[in-house]
């Protein structure tokens, strides 16, 4: 039921990861195939998530990034991404070493999988590092160089027949959002940054936005009135489906 009452919703959007949780699937590596089939038999559309700018231990070609930056001079895997997520490293984008290159190279057959697996469009996480700076990620990341990547990302989801979301990086999102489908947020009314969102909304595309620790009464209304799909999930940073409140 949404925060503002009436009935209960029928969602028409799911961002859901690439894989079947580990736990169900009992490896790390069997595609979600059958959830997107699940999404698509009650008329809705799947978003394939991804991690683009950080490198997670437990993904199945996590090796070959491992690989990579010990034959490269240590130049790839960065700080561990926060104390939340602690299992995953920022990615060093810069290209002095061809980092970008390489990572863009493996970003590729993940998203052949999101097809594989029937997915709609996809989530590229984590592609803010610009905005966070040598001392959290590891890196000097300039402005310029997080657009470079950023836009390369968005050419190889519509190469590849997907939409794609910009997820976070707010500061860019009037340079990208003419590039971008539509924009993943997570908890931007929590830090007071939600207005250059509104971007995507004027240039007719949906924001899908998500708050953890805030609650439903006291940012619904306003995502309602700046015409955003919002909801408030779990206050512990849970990906599980429920609990979940939509905002409208």
């Amino acid at each position: 039921m949404p925060q503002t009452g009436g009935a209960c919703v029928r969602p028409t959007v799911f961002d859901i990861d690439l894989y079947v949780d580990a736990e169900i699937a009992g490896n790390n590596s069997t595609l979600n195939t059958a959830g997107v089939k699940a999404i698509h038999a009650k008329g809705a559309k799947a978003v394939c998530y991804i991690d683009a700018g950080s490198i997670e231990e437990f993904r199945p070609d996590y090796q070959q990034f491992v690989d990579w930056h010990e034959s490269h001079g240590n130049s790839l895997l960065g700080k561990p991404f926060s104390e939340e997520f602690p299992n995953e490293r920022w990615a060093n984008i810069n290209n002095d070493r061809g980092q970008r290159d390489f990572l863009l190279k493996m970003m590729e057959p993940r998203v052949d999988k999101c097809v594989q697996a029937g997915f709609d469009g996809v989530e590229f996480d984590v592609v803010h590092a610009h905005e966070e700076g040598k001392e959290v990620t590891g890196w000097d990341i300039s402005p310029e160089t997080q657009l470079i990547y950023n836009r390369a990302l968005a050419d190889l989801a519509h190469r590849k027949g997907l939409s794609v979301a910009l997820k976070n990086d707010l500061s860019q999102i009037e340079d990208l959002v003419s590039v971008f489908d539509y924009a993943v947020n997570e908890e931007c009314f929590q830090y007071s940054e939600c207005a250059d969102l509104s971007a995507f909304v004027r240039a007719g595309k949906p924001v899908f936005q998500v708050e953890y620790k805030t609650s439903p009464g006291s940012f619904c209304a306003k995502a309602n009135q700046l015409k955003f799909n919002s909801i408030k999930k779990a206050s512990d940073y849970s990906l599980y489906d429920k609990p979940y409140k939509p905002c409208k």
